[in-house]
């Protein structure tokens, strides 16, 4: 049953927080317009406007990775039977394993890629499995 309910919150947890980076995604652009003209649903259309952003729009992406992650690791660690710690940091490892990704297929400034790269991903799994222990207590 551990085993199971392990697998569960591994699934549970990449499938929530994706389900949370991707609704920020997709939001940002209504909330914080970006330039005129550009598809932002298409990889090609996506590497096009990247330089032309300014720095508010990234702080939904920025945010969509951070708590996804969280979310994610947060979920895992508290369906997690046991090694909550260590299913928070695949969540972790995962999304920023997307991240890398990312980073090396834009061209984002590099301000904005050294920040998502080490705040939104490993630190947001930490914090997600210790808001999980504190509330299971």
């Amino acid at each position: 049953m551990g085993i199971i309910r392990n697998i569960l919150a591994l699934i549970l947890g990449l499938f929530i927080g994706s389900f949370i980076n991707m609704t920020l995604i997709n939001l940002g652009p209504t909330i914080i317009p970006t330039p005129e003209g550009f598809d932002l649903t298409t990889e090609e259309g996506l590497k096009n406007c990247m330089l032309l952003l300014k720095p508010e729009n990234f702080i939904f992406p920025f945010l969509a990775h951070a708590l996804g992650t969280l979310s994610g690791a947060f979920i895992a660690a508290m369906i997690a039977k046991t090694y909550r710690k260590t299913f928070a940091l695949i969540i972790g490892g995962l999304f920023f394993a997307g991240g890398a990704y990312m980073v090396a297929i834009l061209t984002a400034p590099l301000w904005f890629n050294i920040l998502d790269l080490v705040v939104a991903y490993i630190p947001m799994a930490y914090l997600g499995y210790f808001l999980a222990l504190k509330l299971r207590k």
